[in-house]
Protein backbone atom coordinates (compact mmCIF):
# COMPACT_ATOMS: atom_id res chain seq x y z
CA UNK A 1 0.00 0.00 0.00
CA UNK A 2 1.17 3.50 -0.57
CA UNK A 3 1.76 6.30 1.64
CA UNK A 4 -1.55 8.27 0.19
CA UNK A 5 -3.67 10.10 2.70
CA UNK A 6 -6.87 8.55 3.47
CA UNK A 7 -10.05 9.50 5.08
CA UNK A 8 -13.82 8.19 5.50
CA UNK A 9 -16.60 9.95 5.24
CA UNK A 10 -20.48 10.30 3.87
CA UNK A 11 -21.52 11.65 0.14
CA UNK A 12 -23.48 14.83 0.86
CA UNK A 13 -23.86 15.65 -2.87
CA UNK A 14 -23.78 13.64 -6.43
CA UNK A 15 -25.24 16.25 -8.79
CA UNK A 16 -22.35 17.07 -10.79
CA UNK A 17 -21.01 14.46 -13.44
CA UNK A 18 -18.15 12.10 -11.81
CA UNK A 19 -18.03 13.88 -9.30
CA UNK A 20 -18.94 13.86 -5.23
CA UNK A 21 -18.95 16.25 -2.33
CA UNK A 22 -17.85 13.81 0.28
CA UNK A 23 -18.19 15.76 4.27
CA UNK A 24 -15.52 14.14 6.98
CA UNK A 25 -16.45 14.80 10.31
CA UNK A 26 -13.76 14.73 13.13
CA UNK A 27 -14.81 14.82 17.05
CA UNK A 28 -11.63 15.60 19.60
CA UNK A 29 -11.12 17.27 22.84
CA UNK A 30 -9.79 20.90 22.95
CA UNK A 31 -6.80 20.60 24.68
CA UNK A 32 -7.16 24.03 27.12
CA UNK A 33 -10.65 24.12 27.34
CA UNK A 34 -11.61 19.96 27.61
CA UNK A 35 -14.97 20.98 25.56
CA UNK A 36 -16.01 18.71 22.68
CA UNK A 37 -15.18 20.03 19.50
CA UNK A 38 -16.87 18.57 16.41
CA UNK A 39 -15.35 20.13 12.90
CA UNK A 40 -16.00 18.69 9.31
CA UNK A 41 -14.30 19.09 6.29
CA UNK A 42 -15.91 18.55 2.45
CA UNK A 43 -13.59 17.31 -0.31
CA UNK A 44 -14.83 16.89 -4.00
CA UNK A 45 -13.89 13.09 -4.95
CA UNK A 46 -13.63 12.21 -8.90
CA UNK A 47 -16.34 9.00 -8.41
CA UNK A 48 -16.37 6.17 -11.12
CA UNK A 49 -18.20 3.82 -8.55
CA UNK A 50 -21.31 5.43 -8.53
CA UNK A 51 -22.02 6.84 -5.28
CA UNK A 52 -25.39 8.05 -3.82
CA UNK A 53 -26.29 10.19 -1.61
CA UNK A 54 -26.11 9.17 2.22
CA UNK A 55 -23.23 5.91 0.91
CA UNK A 56 -20.19 6.12 3.53
CA UNK A 57 -17.14 6.24 1.13
CA UNK A 58 -12.80 6.21 1.68
CA UNK A 59 -11.39 8.28 -0.30
CA UNK A 60 -7.70 8.68 -1.47
CA UNK A 61 -5.86 11.77 -2.59
CA UNK A 62 -4.41 12.30 -5.61
CA UNK A 63 -2.59 14.51 -8.57
CA UNK A 64 -4.77 17.26 -9.41
CA UNK A 65 -7.62 16.55 -11.07
CA UNK A 66 -9.51 19.98 -11.79
CA UNK A 67 -9.69 23.25 -10.06
CA UNK A 68 -11.28 21.27 -6.49
CA UNK A 69 -10.89 17.93 -7.08
CA UNK A 70 -7.74 16.73 -5.35
CA UNK A 71 -8.92 13.45 -4.06
CA UNK A 72 -10.91 10.10 -5.69
CA UNK A 73 -13.67 7.34 -4.06
CA UNK A 74 -11.26 4.71 -3.35
CA UNK A 75 -14.34 2.75 -2.20
CA UNK A 76 -18.04 2.34 -1.19
CA UNK A 77 -18.02 0.99 2.23
CA UNK A 78 -21.89 1.30 2.84
CA UNK A 79 -24.95 2.41 1.25
CA UNK A 80 -27.74 4.39 2.54
CA UNK A 81 -29.79 1.91 2.86
CA UNK A 82 -33.05 5.08 3.53
CA UNK A 83 -32.12 6.22 0.04
CA UNK A 84 -33.93 4.39 -2.08
CA UNK A 85 -37.04 3.90 -0.39
CA UNK A 86 -39.90 6.35 -0.61
CA UNK A 87 -41.02 8.18 2.67
CA UNK A 88 -44.05 6.48 4.52
CA UNK A 89 -46.39 9.40 3.74
CA UNK A 90 -46.03 8.86 0.01
CA UNK A 91 -47.64 5.83 0.34
CA UNK A 92 -50.73 6.99 1.93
Amino acid sequence: MNNRRRMTGVVTSDKMDKTVVVEVTRTYRHRLYKKVVHSRARFMAHDELGCKIGDQVRIVESQPISRHKRWVVEEILRHDIAAGEPLVEDLQ
